[in-house]
C-alpha cells in the first residue's frame, strides 16, 4: 500500500522590508515619477497644478527640469514669474536670495556660511539644487522676499 502525501505549493511571501516599502510608497507616493514634459507651457501648467495641490517641492522640481531653450520670450517671462511666485511661497521663512543671469533663467539661494550659498531651486540653469557657490562670483543677487532691502 502506498501512502499518498499531499504536497502544497506555497508561493514565496514578500519579506517584511518589501511590505514596509510598499506601505511607505502608498502613503507618501515616493515612486510617483514626474511625467515627461514636452513643452514649456505644459511644464508651467504642471508646476501650477502641483502648487495648487500643495506640493511645492515637486513643482520646483518641474521647473528645474524645464528646458526653455526653444521657448518664446513670452513663455520665458511666464515661467520666470511662476517660478518666483512659487519660490516665494516655498522659501518665505528663509532669507533666500534670487540670482537672475538672464531672461527666463533664475536660481534661489540660501546662505550656508559666510561667503557661500546653497542653490535651493533653479529655472533653466545647469545648476542643480544642493550645489554650493561663492557669493562673490554672483553679481546682481537680490532678496527673494518682496519689499526686502538688497
Amino acid at each position: 500500500m502506498t501512502a499518498a502525501t499531499a504536497t502544497t505549493m506555497t508561493t514565496p511571501r514578500p519579506t517584511l522590508e518589501e511590505l514596509v516599502d510598499r506601505i511607505i510608497d502608498a502613503i507618501f507616493g515616493l515612486n510617483e515619477a514626474l511625467e515627461p514634459i514636452t513643452s514649456p507651457a505644459r511644464g508651467i501648467h504642471e508646476a501650477r497644478r502641483l502648487r495648487q495641490t500643495g506640493d511645492l517641492d515637486r513643482a520646483l522640481a518641474v521647473f528645474a527640469e524645464l528646458d526653455l531653450s526653444g521657448a518664446t520670450d513670452g513663455e520665458r517671462r511666464w515661467a520666470y514669474a511662476e517660478f518666483v511666485d512659487l519660490a516665494r511661497r516655498r522659501f518665505r521663512a528663509d532669507d533666500a536670495l534670487l540670482y537672475r543671469p538672464g531672461t527666463g533663467r533664475a536660481a534661489v539661494l540660501t546662505a550656508l556660511d559666510r561667503g557661500t550659498l546653497e542653490v535651493r531651486a533653479v529655472l533653466d540653469m545647469r545648476w542643480r539644487p544642493g550645489k554650493v557657490v561663492s557669493q562673490r562670483s554672483l553679481k546682481g543677487l537680490r532678496p527673494l522676499a518682496k519689499g526686502a532691502a538688497p
